[in-house]
């Protein structure tokens, strides 16, 4: 009973926390946004000690808990495993902890962060992983997936659903959650929870602290008859059925041994064990346990392969073919509008990708940059940071991007807009324009006479950097191809106009 309590709460809490990077309409955060801000390392970087408090106290009463319902990362492994056991049963074995390894990787992810790589952390954080991993592969499948009831609906008269773009935001990225992907596969197909109990940060943490855990799982020597089927049976290698004893650092009280233990000697009970847990050479017997149902989690993962680039061809007039914009070199970037400026996002990002998924106008995607590698910043090719939209900021469950409202957003100046006159078409095409002044929400641009002497020249456009607040709007929204005429630079504080 145990077991299938923690399977359906651990299908509930990945098949949740999946939507939530998948929904590019913003309703599943209203209901499920909790489920990743309850995350462990998103609520420690967010200084939210009710979360993290909440999450030791869970762990010091139930052991690792967490590992095995809440972290979707954790829960993928399960899938992967489980199809392991289906090649092979009884295939796990005891093995000693790593501990060398354990501790050395997290004091190396806490150096890395100290020094100001964050990247380096959340290349290993599960919870950030599994984000990546479904944006970057499940993402453009479910999109277009999307567009295809879109087309359906359409030529039945309905508009219940509406196309959306398909494409891959970062390439380097997305090579960064296949390869993920595929060892993570590897290792639990193969071993188990070898990830969790070697390599990830959150699990070294919380494996110290359920060693003091008050409810775990307990063998009772005067049942057990040494046939060794939980330690067989145990994906996280941490039963030694010889001396009977169990590793409760690397436990994650997934409860598949009490479930798998035919003499019913194992038991899910207060660490103070009672007298028929000592050590003894009487042997029982009990009736054989019918719960051996495995996991059916990871087929929507396992079915993200790669990512569909089903783009429209944009045409002019349907004559000739619009030049797609090119990024331009920046000298700061721009990030979202609560991010507060470079330090504080790289300081709280984990680099999970939700705001990524979240944002509607295809502003946001991940840095390629070493230095903020994953995390995000804004490029206004595809779109461009509406005043009147706050989806990053209110979907971070890191504090990274703080929740702002519309008059502090259309307030705050994320960076300055720089006009190129080499690139602007009134002065190489010698034609009117005023598309970046036209369009200005803050109504920092202003059409002046080319030629001072000639107040009927063609206008170009002069930026009052005082009242720009860096939205993109005249970068994307200006007709210069592949460079616009006019961009953003960032600022690394951002500040209010």
């Amino acid at each position: 009973m145990l077991r299938k309590i923690r399977v359906a709460l651990a299908l509930i809490f990945i098949t949740g926390i999946t939507l939530l990077f998948l929904d590019f309409t913003g309703t599943v955060h209203t209901w499920l946004g909790w489920m990743a801000k309850i995350q462990f390392l998103p609520a420690l970087l967010a200084l939210n000690v009710g979360v993290v408090a909440a999450l030791v106290v869970l762990t010091l009463i139930f052991g690792r808990i967490y590992c095995s319902v809440i972290c979707p990362l954790g829960v993928m492994q399960d899938g992967f495993a489980a199809l392991g056991r289906r090649a092979r049963k009884n295939r796990y074995r005891y093995s000693k902890a790593l501990n060398a390894l354990r501790y050395g990787m997290l004091a190396l992810l806490i150096i890395a962060f100290l020094a100001g790589l964050g990247w380096v952390v959340a290349l290993f954080a599960p919870y950030s992983a599994y984000g990546r991993i479904v944006q970057n592969l499940l993402g453009p499948v479910w999109a277009a997936a999307n567009n295809l009831l879109a087309s359906a609906a359409e030529s039945a008269d309905s508009y219940a659903f509406y196309r959306t773009e398909v494409w891959v935001r970062s390439w380097p990225v997305f090579t960064v959650a296949v390869v993920t992907l595929v060892v993570l596969a590897v290792l639990a197909w193969r071993n188990g929870r070898t990830y969790c109990n070697t390599i990830c940060p959150v699990g070294t943490v919380l494996g110290f602290l359920a060693r003091f855990s008050w409810l775990r799982p307990v063998i009772d020597t005067s049942r057990c008859n040494g046939c060794g089927l939980c330690a067989r049976n145990c994906k996280a290698s941490c039963i030694d059925s010889k001396t009977h004893t169990i590793d409760y650092s690397r436990c994650v009280a997934c409860m598949d041994c009490i479930g798998k233990c035919h003499q019913g000697a194992i038991s899910y009970t207060r660490r103070k064990a009672s007298p028929h847990s000592k050590p003894a050479d009487a042997k029982g017997a009990a009736p054989e346990s019918a719960s051996r149902r495995s996991f059916i989690i990871t087929s929507a993962v396992a079915a993200g392969t790669a990512a569909l680039k089903a783009q429209e061809k944009k045409v002019d007039g349907g004559l000739a073919v619009i030049e797609d914009k090119k990024i331009p070199a920046r000298n700061t970037p721009v990030v979202p509008p609560g991010a507060k400026g470079l330090r504080h996002l790289a300081e709280h990002c984990t680099a999970c990708q939700l705001c990524v998924a979240a944002c509607p106008n295809g502003v946001l995607r991940p840095s390629t940059s070493l230095d903020r590698f994953m995390q995000p910043e804004s490029s206004y090719e595809r779109g461009y940071c509406r005043p009147e939209c706050t989806k990053c900021s209110e979907v971070c469950p890191a504090g990274a991007i703080v929740k702002i409202d519309l008059p502090e957003k259309s307030s705050t100046q994320i960076g300055h807009a720089v006009w190129i006159k080499a690139n602007c078409v009134v002065l190489t095409d010698d034609v009117d324009c005023g598309n970046c002044a036209r369009h200005c929400p803050a109504g920092a641009i202003m059409m002046v006479a080319s030629d001072p002497s000639n107040p009927d020249s063609r206008k170009i456009p002069v930026v009052n950097e005082e009242r720009c607040i860096g939205c993109g709007a005249c970068e994307n929204l200006c007709p210069a191809r592949p460079f616009s005429a006019i961009y953003v630079e960032g600022h690394e504080i951002h500040k209010t106009v």
